[in-house]
Protein backbone atom coordinates (compact mmCIF):
# COMPACT_ATOMS: atom_id res chain seq x y z
CA UNK A 1 0.00 0.00 0.00
CA UNK A 2 1.78 3.35 -1.28
CA UNK A 3 0.91 6.34 1.42
CA UNK A 4 1.60 9.87 0.11
CA UNK A 5 2.65 10.79 3.96
CA UNK A 6 3.63 14.24 1.81
CA UNK A 7 0.06 14.72 0.45
CA UNK A 8 -1.15 14.01 4.12
CA UNK A 9 1.18 16.43 5.85
CA UNK A 10 0.00 19.44 3.23
CA UNK A 11 -3.75 18.71 3.60
CA UNK A 12 -3.16 18.66 7.89
CA UNK A 13 -1.47 21.87 7.63
CA UNK A 14 -4.18 23.35 4.93
CA UNK A 15 -6.69 22.63 7.28
CA UNK A 16 -4.92 24.05 10.16
CA UNK A 17 -4.26 27.30 8.63
CA UNK A 18 -7.81 27.36 7.17
CA UNK A 19 -9.81 26.09 10.36
CA UNK A 20 -7.83 27.17 13.46
CA UNK A 21 -8.00 30.51 14.36
CA UNK A 22 -5.54 32.51 16.78
CA UNK A 23 -8.63 33.88 18.20
CA UNK A 24 -10.82 31.01 18.74
CA UNK A 25 -14.61 32.03 19.35
CA UNK A 26 -16.36 31.07 22.43
CA UNK A 27 -17.43 27.52 22.24
CA UNK A 28 -21.30 26.55 22.28
CA UNK A 29 -20.82 23.89 24.53
CA UNK A 30 -20.28 23.99 28.49
CA UNK A 31 -18.84 20.83 28.68
CA UNK A 32 -18.73 16.85 28.01
CA UNK A 33 -22.02 15.93 30.32
CA UNK A 34 -21.39 12.37 29.43
CA UNK A 35 -20.07 9.65 27.50
CA UNK A 36 -22.09 6.49 27.12
CA UNK A 37 -20.97 3.12 26.44
CA UNK A 38 -22.80 -0.15 26.38
CA UNK A 39 -21.80 -2.86 28.96
CA UNK A 40 -22.45 -7.05 29.30
CA UNK A 41 -22.60 -6.97 33.09
CA UNK A 42 -23.65 -4.38 35.27
CA UNK A 43 -21.12 -4.88 38.85
CA UNK A 44 -18.55 -6.12 36.46
CA UNK A 45 -18.67 -2.99 35.07
CA UNK A 46 -18.81 -0.92 38.41
CA UNK A 47 -15.99 -3.21 39.59
CA UNK A 48 -13.42 -2.29 36.73
CA UNK A 49 -14.22 1.50 37.25
CA UNK A 50 -15.07 2.16 40.32
CA UNK A 51 -12.68 -0.34 41.74
CA UNK A 52 -9.89 -0.65 39.39
CA UNK A 53 -9.63 3.13 37.99
CA UNK A 54 -11.03 4.71 41.38
CA UNK A 55 -14.12 6.26 39.24
CA UNK A 56 -16.99 6.74 41.82
CA UNK A 57 -20.10 5.54 40.69
CA UNK A 58 -22.89 8.34 41.05
CA UNK A 59 -26.02 7.11 40.06
CA UNK A 60 -27.58 4.60 38.75
CA UNK A 61 -31.20 4.45 37.37
CA UNK A 62 -33.24 2.57 34.97
CA UNK A 63 -32.69 3.46 30.86
CA UNK A 64 -35.69 5.72 29.87
CA UNK A 65 -35.55 4.27 26.61
CA UNK A 66 -35.35 0.32 27.40
CA UNK A 67 -37.33 -0.51 30.28
CA UNK A 68 -35.51 -3.07 32.96
CA UNK A 69 -31.62 -1.70 31.68
CA UNK A 70 -29.82 0.70 33.83
CA UNK A 71 -28.02 3.46 33.23
CA UNK A 72 -25.18 4.74 35.46
CA UNK A 73 -22.64 6.81 35.93
CA UNK A 74 -18.78 7.33 37.36
CA UNK A 75 -17.08 10.72 38.03
CA UNK A 76 -14.13 11.27 35.57
CA UNK A 77 -13.39 14.66 37.04
CA UNK A 78 -13.59 17.90 36.10
CA UNK A 79 -17.34 17.20 35.80
CA UNK A 80 -17.64 14.97 33.50
CA UNK A 81 -19.19 11.77 33.59
CA UNK A 82 -19.08 8.37 31.45
CA UNK A 83 -22.20 6.67 31.30
CA UNK A 84 -23.16 3.31 30.84
CA UNK A 85 -26.43 1.39 29.67
CA UNK A 86 -26.90 -2.36 30.13
CA UNK A 87 -29.28 -3.93 27.29
CA UNK A 88 -30.58 -7.27 29.03
CA UNK A 89 -32.48 -9.57 26.68
CA UNK A 90 -30.76 -7.88 23.09
CA UNK A 91 -27.81 -10.49 22.70
CA UNK A 92 -25.34 -7.85 21.97
CA UNK A 93 -22.48 -9.09 19.84
CA UNK A 94 -19.05 -8.37 21.30
CA UNK A 95 -17.40 -4.82 20.98
CA UNK A 96 -15.71 -4.03 17.89
CA UNK A 97 -13.84 -1.19 16.76
CA UNK A 98 -14.89 -0.37 13.36
CA UNK A 99 -14.37 2.77 10.63
CA UNK A 100 -17.05 5.44 12.60
CA UNK A 101 -17.41 4.15 15.82
CA UNK A 102 -15.50 4.70 19.20
CA UNK A 103 -11.33 4.02 18.74
CA UNK A 104 -10.88 5.21 22.03
CA UNK A 105 -11.74 7.30 25.76
CA UNK A 106 -8.55 9.52 27.15
CA UNK A 107 -9.04 10.33 30.27
CA UNK A 108 -6.33 12.91 31.97
CA UNK A 109 -4.95 11.91 35.71
CA UNK A 110 -1.93 13.44 37.35
CA UNK A 111 1.00 11.97 36.99
CA UNK A 112 1.36 10.19 40.68
CA UNK A 113 -2.37 8.82 39.81
CA UNK A 114 -1.32 7.48 37.00
CA UNK A 115 1.87 5.21 38.58
CA UNK A 116 -0.94 3.73 40.99
CA UNK A 117 -3.00 2.96 38.60
CA UNK A 118 -0.54 1.35 35.91
CA UNK A 119 0.13 -0.78 39.53
CA UNK A 120 -3.04 -1.67 39.70
CA UNK A 121 -3.51 -2.75 36.12
CA UNK A 122 -0.18 -5.01 36.49
CA UNK A 123 -1.31 -6.12 40.02
CA UNK A 124 -5.31 -7.20 38.37
CA UNK A 125 -3.60 -9.02 35.16
CA UNK A 126 -5.16 -6.15 32.57
CA UNK A 127 -2.98 -5.72 29.60
CA UNK A 128 -1.90 -2.88 28.44
CA UNK A 129 0.68 -0.66 26.07
CA UNK A 130 2.44 2.20 27.43
CA UNK A 131 3.04 4.82 24.67
CA UNK A 132 5.30 8.25 24.83
CA UNK A 133 5.78 7.42 28.54
CA UNK A 134 2.47 9.45 29.21
CA UNK A 135 -0.31 6.94 28.17
CA UNK A 136 -1.69 3.41 29.16
CA UNK A 137 -4.01 2.00 26.93
CA UNK A 138 -6.18 -1.30 27.90
CA UNK A 139 -9.18 -2.51 27.31
CA UNK A 140 -12.35 -2.41 29.34
CA UNK A 141 -13.86 -5.97 30.49
CA UNK A 142 -16.49 -5.36 27.32
CA UNK A 143 -13.58 -4.66 24.95
CA UNK A 144 -13.67 -0.69 25.06
CA UNK A 145 -10.25 0.64 24.71
CA UNK A 146 -9.23 3.63 26.95
CA UNK A 147 -6.43 5.70 27.77
CA UNK A 148 -5.02 7.26 30.69
CA UNK A 149 -3.11 10.09 29.78
CA UNK A 150 -0.47 11.85 32.49
CA UNK A 151 -0.42 14.88 30.61
CA UNK A 152 -2.75 17.73 31.89
CA UNK A 153 -5.84 18.77 30.22
CA UNK A 154 -5.57 20.85 27.36
CA UNK A 155 -1.73 19.17 26.77
CA UNK A 156 -0.88 16.44 24.74
CA UNK A 157 2.67 15.03 24.64
CA UNK A 158 3.97 18.78 25.35
CA UNK A 159 1.42 19.88 22.79
CA UNK A 160 -1.39 22.77 23.56
CA UNK A 161 -4.51 21.41 22.20
CA UNK A 162 -6.90 23.69 24.19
Amino acid sequence: MDIDYAAIDAARERIREQHIHARRPESSARGLHHFALICSDVERTIGFYQGLLEFPLTEIFENRDYKGSNHFFFDIGNGNLLAFFDLPGLDLPQYKEVLGGLHHIAISVERGKWERLRGKLDDAGVPYQVESDASIYFRDPDGARLELLADPLGEMYGTKVM
